[in-house]
């Protein structure tokens, strides 16, 4: 820009601005660069901006990995203390659960339970809540064993209380505890053992025109089997290998836990038949009727404690769970299903038929 200086009537110098043939005319006023400072200004706020956002999208892939990897993989170890009743936290009475059919899974989850209440020192007494019509023997013994190891291990009572059904395996399970409690609506018993295959044998062959063909080495390599029907030979075979041992050891954990009975006593109950609560205590099946406080008051008395923490361990809502849950909706047969179904099943589970 170039300055022409030209002179007034009163001799006075005026300053006349030229600048270089650009074709830019700024004659209006607006001072030269200010639009590209503005231009300027946008662009370093837009960068703000735009590092701002990818910084924002990091933070929330890494957290979203935190939160998969917390419900899709801690939900199988972790459970939450929940508060049942309010006392001091150096004396704590531990509730874990066995609720509804039990099974490998269902056993698995009483361990755990089990283990929490080991690792906490503050714990002085186990409640264990039962409300469950048995299942498996294997699951109901597991169960059964945890609890006699922790009576040993850890010199401190336990105590079993019923809620709702507590028959044939959920009693077996709880024959372990030192006393038994139960609701007065409580259904217990069902001392005894149960077994059941599907035949197929007619549907296959006389409805479906299907005829199985299975060979084997060994005459009771097959027996029995679900493709063919029921012997005597079967039967009896059946009976002396599964179903008596594992009544005669439902009759012997009975006699063991519940001293007040002999073997001959418990060999008269032991019909399979189911009791109500305050039959059970007439027949000396468990020690006394009530609810979750005369439990809690039952178990602090044997742990010579006067006030204490009630705990309860709980899974925390897990997406994964729900969704497994979602899945189990849909009807699919693969191998261990198929297997599951042949394979004949006996059970300390009372089911009415």
């Amino acid at each position: 820009m170039m300055m022409d200086f030209e002179q007034n009537e009163d001799g006075m110098e005026r300053a006349e601005p030229q600048y270089p043939e650009s074709g830019r005319d700024f004659s209006a006023g607006q001072p030269p660069g200010t639009r590209s400072s503005k231009g300027s200004a946008w662009k370093v706020l837009l960068g703000i901006l735009l590092a701002f956002s990818i910084l924002a999208n990091i933070v929330l892939f890494f957290l979203l990995i935190g939160v998969i990897t917390f419900f899709g993989v801690g939900h199988r170890t972790l459970f939450a203390e929940e508060i049942l009743r309010e006392g001091p936290r150096t004396n704590k009475i531990a509730v874990v659960n066995i609720q509804g059919l039990i099974d490998g899974g269902q056993a698995q989850e009483f361990v755990e339970q089990l283990k929490m209440a080991k690792r906490d020192r503050r714990v002085k007494a186990v409640i264990v809540r039962v409300n469950s019509p048995g299942g498996t023997i294997a699951g109901s013994d597991q169960i059964y064993n945890e609890i006699r190891k922790f009576r040993e291990e850890q010199d401190k009572p336990i105590v079993a209380f019923m809620q709702g059904i507590a028959a044939s395996g959920g009693y077996y399970t709880s024959v372990a505890c030192d006393r038994i409690v139960a609701e007065p609506t409580t259904i217990t018993g069902s001392i005894g053992v149960m077994f059941g295959h599907f035949v197929l044998q007619q549907l296959l062959e006389e409805k479906l025109g299907i005829k199985p063909v299975i060979i084997t080495a060994g005459q009771k390599k097959g027996w029995p089997s679900m493709f063919q029907d029921f012997t005597n030979e079967q039967r009896e075979y059946v009976q002396d290998k599964l179903i008596t041992p594992a009544y005669e050891r439902f009759v012997q954990v009975v006699a063991d836990g519940r001293s007040p009975l002999s073997l001959p006593d418990v060999r008269d109950l032991a019909d399979g038949g189911i009791y109500g609560a305050q039959e059970a205590l007439e027949k000396k099946l468990i020690d006394r009727t009530g609810y979750l406080d005369d439990a809690i008051e039952e178990v602090k008395s044997l742990a010579n404690i006067k006030k204490a923490q009630v705990v309860e361990y709980r899974r925390p809502f897990s997406l994964a769970r729900l969704l497994s849950y979602g899945s189990r909706g849909r009807f699919n047969i693969d191998t261990s299903t198929l297997y599951e179904l042949s394979v004949p099943q006996v059970l300390y589970l009372w089911r009415l038929n």
